[in-house]
């Protein structure tokens, strides 16, 4: 619901806002965990199973566009008749550029809330959509094919999207990681096999070890949140499989139990014996007064 803006009168709408009786989202440790797939098919696919995709323009303003791009070619430069070309054509393109702003700002709306970490691929887009045009002594080959695949890219605007996402999740206190994205949709998510063979089709994933079966950008999201979740994932060859590192659950910093020289206080009897075993009888095991006391003489 609107706020109030201190000092200043006025009102202002936050981004995000629930209908009055509607639950929140709480955040789960256990289960608020989501990672994400970005694509050219499907523009966006998370471990749980969902798919976000849309069209940012209907077939009939494509078709629009694409005649008025023609009239536009054959128009003399600097014309009136050329410039009122170039307004529609912009009217489009604007209305475009809305419609995917407003599907990146939904979709990163329905994914963030509810988790305490959201895992992406660390996508280098600049170097995905470059040219391969090549030069004049060195041509480049499947030179068309790399332009409809440059073209799809950006039309999906991942770059924007994980704005969105970093937005949402600043202002829900949610953690954002991004990580290695490498062999991600030819991993098996249930046995950690690496295998180009597994990935069947853009949509198909079959593991040749186990037979584990899914949509392969599921399962690119999933093994984006394994690794997210787990830390680094050191690179493996092909056909060995990959394990997650485990996550250590010993308590740190100060609420870490004190220790001197890697040998415990001494605050039981129980805790004594064991002491004494370790560094022989005709020694005492420090206590904790006498270690503040040396630590007192020390400074």
């Amino acid at each position: 619901m609107p706020e109030q803006t201190p000092g200043s009168g006025r009102t202002r709408t936050p981004l995000l806002w629930t209908q009055p009786g509607t639950p929140e989202k709480t955040v789960s440790f256990d289960r608020g965990r989501i990672g994400v797939d970005r694509g050219v098919v499907q523009a966006v696919a998370t471990s749980d199973g969902r798919f976000f995709d849309r069209e940012f323009l209907t077939p009939g303003e494509r078709q629009r566009l694409l005649r008025l791009e023609r009239q536009r070619n054959r128009c003399q430069k600097g014309s009136r008749r050329r410039q009122i070309v170039n307004t529609k054509i912009r009217a489009l393109r604007q209305r475009e550029r809305d419609r995917r702003a407003d599907f990146q700002a939904q979709t990163a709306a329905c994914i963030v809330p509810g988790n305490a970490l959201v895992v992406l691929e660390k996508l280098d887009i600049t170097g995905m959509t470059a040219s391969a045009r090549g030069t004049a002594e060195r041509p480049g080959t499947n030179v068309a094919q790399k332009t409809g695949l440059n073209r799809k890219i950006l039309d999906k605007g991942w770059h924007a999207f994980e704005v969105a996402v970093r937005n949402v999740g600043r202002r829900m206190g949610v953690t954002v990681r991004t990580v290695n994205p490498a062999y991600t949709s030819q991993t098996c998510p249930a046995c950690g096999t690496v295998d180009a063979n597994s990935r069947k089709s853009q949509a198909e994933f079959a593991c040749t070890s186990c037979g584990q079966r899914g949509h392969a950008d599921t399962v690119g999201a999933k093994n984006t949140l394994a690794r997210g979740h787990s830390g680094h994932r050191a690179w493996r060859p092909r056909g060995c499989p990959v394990r997650e590192a485990p996550t250590s659950v010993k308590p740190q910093g100060i609420s870490a139990p004190a220790t001197s020289a890697g040998i415990p206080f001494a605050s039981s009897g129980e805790d004594r014996h064991i002491a004494t075993a370790l560094i022989g009888d005709d020694v005492a095991p420090p206590t904790r007064a006498s270690s503040q006391q040396a630590i007192d003489h020390t400074f």
